[in-house]
Parts: structure tokens; sequence; C-alpha cells
């Protein structure tokens, strides 16, 4: 059986802060993504936040609540 989906964004959070530099906090709408990419796939922006104590807090954040955010996946 499939973990829910409040499991899988707590283990993803968890991930997150193994190794918060290798993630940035988009600007636009918060979302997390890898350090090398140049656009958030979620809203296209281009400015980011990339401390350890963002990423750190932001995961923390999304780790403990539901998906708000309408991803590219959910338009498919």
């Amino acid at each position: 059986m499939a973990d829910s989906p409040a499991t899988d964004r707590a283990a993803a959070a968890a991930r997150i802060l193994t190794n918060p530099a290798a993630y940035k906090v988009c600007e636009g709408c918060g979302s997390i993504v890898a350090s090398s990419a140049d656009l958030c796939p979620n809203c296209h922006s281009f400015r980011f936040e990339a401390s350890a104590e963002s990423v750190t807090s932001q995961a923390r954040l999304l780790g403990s609540r539901e998906q708000t955010s309408v991803t590219a996946e959910d338009l498919c």
C-alpha cells in the first residue's frame, strides 16, 4: 500500500533537512527546489532564497501540513 500524501511530505522534508545546502526556496510560491534549478517548476519564478535557515524553516512548515499549491503533476 502506498504511503499517504502527508507521510510522503514528511519524508521529503526529512530528506531536505539532512542536506539543506542542496535546496533553495522559491520566493514566488514557497516551493523547495533543487539548488541547481534556474526556474521554479511550479510558478516559473527565478528568485530563490538559498540560505540553510530558510530551507530548513520552509521544509519544517511544508512537511507538517497538507499540500495547498497546484503543481504541474496535478494538471496532467
